[in-house]
């Protein structure tokens, strides 16, 4: 499964990156921002993005929102991630076009797996 991984901590990016890899993903790139992201993703056609919430100044969900545009040829699904819990995130979460969300405490490829298969993916 090749993943693309967006947070704006580095330090995250590079455990997931490791954590997702050893779990036999293949991690095609890391973003920090909305503009590194959908340039991945439109060059490298992943076919799953983690999306953190809080990107800084940037919302993790507009971008799922354009992730999910970008990635209509190609299928992306978006998944988003947070450090806080999902229920903190249940009304945006029932308007976003994600496929799911989990938290970064939870983050593995197996909870990949599961949530891509609840969603039909």
């Amino acid at each position: 499964m090749r993943l693309l991984v967006v947070d704006d901590n580095t330090r995250f990016l590079e455990a997931a990156t490791r954590l997702l890899e050893c779990e036999g993903m293949t991690v095609v790139a890391t973003a920090a921002t909305t503009g590194e992201a959908l340039r991945h993703a439109g060059d490298l056609c992943p076919e799953v993005a983690l999306v953190d919430v809080d990107l800084g100044w940037e919302s993790g969900f507009d971008l799922a929102r354009r992730l999910a545009d970008v990635g209509a040829g190609h299928g992306i699904a978006v998944i988003l991630i947070s450090a806080y819990p999902e229920q903190d995130f249940a009304e945006l979460m029932e308007g976003s076009p994600a496929v799911g969300f989990l938290s970064k405490s939870d983050l593995s490829g197996a909870a990949i797996r599961a949530l891509l298969g609840q969603a039909g993916a």
